[in-house]
């Protein structure tokens, strides 16, 4: 028998007093296995265990892409990033300035919406969403920026106590004298004084929160761990001293970081008493390059970049005390995209955009069907399309099917069994594509292999 969930006449009336505070925790390449409450078996994650256990705990949440830019473009805008034409990465400055790369000033974005509503909001750490004129957080509806503009930088300088780093895809050996990328507070340059990058949007999203205790506040930490390059201090990497194997080790003590920092977030929104009045979430904005050899999409097959599960089935808690259950697991096709949707109806904001998303906060709650029948991936020739227990991957010509209610690995290509459910699939795949908008610049590529087979995929 399904269990119902449903709110108590006494959790009812411990409404909100207030629009609710929303704080969106987004790591950075996570994969579905590299925190304690999706399965990892030596990386501590206390704190974000903390937030499963006080909120839902999401199976099968999606992210609309399986890299960085184009999902955080669908996850702010709640909207297909096709919908706009930012259907693949960027790469370097140079690059993007050469293709014109940027979320455009037509997509609404979630501190937008919420400006309407009263909203103080700011985004901590990794914007990735455009360095042109316009494209700067401050001209997309936040009030608040400290971090950079480009999709990658370093986490440690020479001036970090304690700096370690680890070398993946051939980086170099060297600890950097200056980051890669410059961290800017609002539309000036920002002394980091070589404080570890992580710690530095923890304390700032901190501060933040202090100033905004009476006013109610959107703030978005867009981590960039545990995104490459694997760089800790020497105090993280102490907390996981057991483990053995030095990528991992490093990726752990990234995590190590990176939880610390929601745990002292939640703290800091407890001891100023709004606890009850702030929806804590949670996830990654696509799975684990587990071709470092640092982290882990486990039990998923594939990785970043590939629309395998491990490129778009995430990591996702919602916790918000009162109003959702506590302790719950649910097992529904959801996707980033519902997130802008379920803050907007949370804080009584109204618009007219259609969104490829829905509010989650009823289906939590115990109403009866599913937020989604069908989602849909497109980057190049990366197809991908999940219905109910079938998962359609194709690339170019090459078709696979896989039955994830006896296949979450996605280990045995069932198509040939099954033509008919391909064929359907693949129709309404299509009529979803004809509506979308053609990619606004060109892709990148990468090589991975899943089930022994090598594909280079658009990014």
């Amino acid at each position: 028998m399904t269990r119902r969930f449903f709110l108590s006449t006494a959790a009812l009336a411990q409404a909100p007093r207030r629009k609710p505070n929303i704080v969106l925790f987004l790591a950075d390449d996570l994969g579905y296995g590299d925190i304690g409450c999706y399965g990892s078996p030596d990386v501590p994650t206390p704190h974000i265990d903390a937030l499963a256990k006080n909120g839902v705990r999401f199976s099968d949440a999606y992210v609309s892409a399986a890299v960085c830019s184009p999902s955080r473009a669908a996850l702010l805008a709640g909207v297909y990033q096709h919908r706009f034409g930012h259907e693949f990465n960027s790469g370097s400055v140079e690059r993007e300035a050469e293709i014109n790369f940027g979320l455009p000033a037509s997509a609404k974005i979630a501190p937008a919406y919420l400006k309407q509503a009263g909203y103080r909001s700011a985004v901590f750490g990794k914007w990735h969403l455009g360095v042109r004129k316009g494209y700067h957080p401050l001209d997309r509806g936040f009030d608040e920026f400290v971090g950079f503009l480009t999709g990658g930088n370093d986490y440690i300088t020479q001036a970090t106590p304690g700096a370690r780093m680890q070398s993946v895809r051939g980086e170099g050996e060297n600890i950097p004298v200056k980051r890669q990328a410059e961290l800017w507070r609002d539309r000036g340059l920002y002394d980091d004084k070589g404080q570890y990058l992580t710690d530095i949007i923890r304390d700032e999203a901190i501060a933040f929160i202090g100033r905004n205790k009476s006013t109610p506040f959107f703030a978005y930490l867009a981590f960039n761990a545990i995104h490459t390059p694997l760089h800790a201090n020497q105090s993280y990497l102490d907390r996981v001293a057991n483990l053995k194997d030095g990528k991992h080790k490093m990726l752990a003590a990234m995590t190590v970081a990176l939880d610390d920092a929601v745990g002292a977030v939640v703290k800091t929104v407890k001891d100023a008493g709004l606890l009850r009045d702030t929806i804590f979430v949670f996830l990654s904005d696509n799975g684990s390059p587990i071709m470092t050899g640092a982290g882990s999409n486990a039990p998923l097959n594939g990785e970043k970049v590939s629309y395998y599960e491990g490129g778009i089935r995430v990591p996702m808690i919602i916790a918000w005390q009162g109003r959702v259950p506590a302790g719950k697991t649910y097992k529904e096709i959801t996707v980033s995209r519902d997130l802008l949707p379920t803050f907007l109806k949370a804080a009584g904001v109204a618009s007219e955009t259609k969104f490829d998303g829905v509010d989650l906060l009823p289906f939590l709650n115990g109403a009866s069907g599913r937020p989604h029948d069908a989602l849909y991936w497109r980057a190049g020739q990366g197809r991908a399309m999940r219905a109910g227990k079938w998962k359609l991957v194709e690339h170019g010509a090459k078709s696979y099917l896989f039955d994830l209610a006896s296949d979450i690995g996605e280990k045995k290509d069932v198509a040939a069994e099954n033509p008919k459910v391909v064929a359907e699939l693949r129709a309404k795949w299509k009529v979803w594509s004809d509506s979308m908008t053609p990619a606004a610049w060109p892709p990148r590529y990468r090589e991975v292999t899943v089930n022994s087979e090598t594909i280079r995929w658009e990014l």
